[in-house]
């Protein structure tokens, strides 16, 4: 990232900024014993000064978009043989499951190259991208961007995420003949204007598999009664079926399923101070055993 960054860890409990400097990170067990790769491409925390000067919003606000905590949820992952892979960089600043040039031209202080895609749903929401607002529509930036600046954001976050991601996917199906891709998000527990879907009111869980296209109905089937025989409450697709990665990379056809996992922040942080709660090292141990449960599902099992 260009410029001075800053870590936010002494004003929020936040991941430790990457000593190396790198935008994401691959953790990978010694062996890989499971078809399974988890992602959490929103929990980064490292914010450049650059993107911090140009905003009228404080840190606090910033971070309403981001899904604190994920990584550490799905950490588990390694240990009993799966990669994961985080972003360091925060969703404020760029959104990887977003397509690449997906840009709202409001935010431009020039005309967008007519391969850039200006109108979607999630662009009218302030979420492309590059974002435009956090929270109930605050505004993220004073003044206007360069196509420059979201170019280098793209080329230096987004490509090398998703080529990194493309290769831990496709590494796993060669060398199981299969893969699933578990992309790990958070959701506030409570609806922001009164956009939640009436489906998502109280619950723990969405799982989002793009209306049975992402994934074998199997594979959500089994993480839907894997997480009710925990205690929680599951609601599949509705508000979230999944974005342009589940969208991307679930091709069941080919061996390759994508299922996203969005958790209610309340069963393991406190949304005010974004500290982890009681209830943070219960969740990561069922996520542990829901990946695991998934990853043996998906394997053949003995005669």
């Amino acid at each position: 990232m260009d410029g001075e960054t800053l870590s936010p860890a002494a004003i929020r409990p936040a991941p430790a900024a990457p000593c190396n400097g790198a935008a994401h990170e691959v953790q990978r067990p010694e062996e890989q014993l499971l078809p399974i790769v988890v992602a959490s491409p929103h929990s980064g925390a490292v914010y450049p000064r650059a993107f911090l000067d140009a905003s009228p919003l404080d840190l606090d606000l910033l971070r309403r978009n981001e899904d604190c905590h994920v990584d550490r949820l799905g950490a588990g992952a390694v240990s009993i043989g799966a990669p994961l892979l985080r972003a360091h960089f925060p969703r404020a600043f760029l959104d990887v499951n977003r397509e690449p040039w997906e840009l709202d031209p409001a935010m431009f202080a020039e005309p967008l190259p007519g391969y850039v895609k200006t109108r979607t749903p999630r662009i009218a929401a302030g979420l492309g991208t590059i974002p435009r607002s956090v929270g109930i529509g605050l505004e993220i930036y004073r003044g206007k961007l360069t196509f420059r600046e979201a170019r280098q954001r793209v080329e230096r976050l987004h490509t090398p995420y998703h080529a990194a991601l493309t290769g831990l996917v496709e590494e796993t199906r060669r060398q199981f003949g299969k893969a699933l891709l578990i992309d790990l998000h958070s959701m506030p527990s409570a609806s922001w204007g009164g956009r939640w879907a009436e489906g998502a009111r109280g619950a723990d869980i969405v799982l989002g598999d793009r209306y049975g296209t992402a994934c074998s109905r199997d594979i959500i089937a089994a993480a839907d009664a894997h997480l009710k025989d925990r205690g929680y409450s599951v609601v599949r697709n509705d508000p979230y079926s999944g974005g342009y990665t589940t969208r991307r990379y679930g091709r069941p056809d080919k061996g390759r399923h994508a299922l996203q996992v969005e958790i209610n922040r309340a069963l393991y942080m406190d949304e005010a101070t974004l500290a982890p709660g009681p209830g943070f090292a219960s969740l990561a141990r069922d996520l542990t055993a829901l990946f695991e449960c998934l990853g043996a599902a998906l394997q053949p099992q003995p005669a």
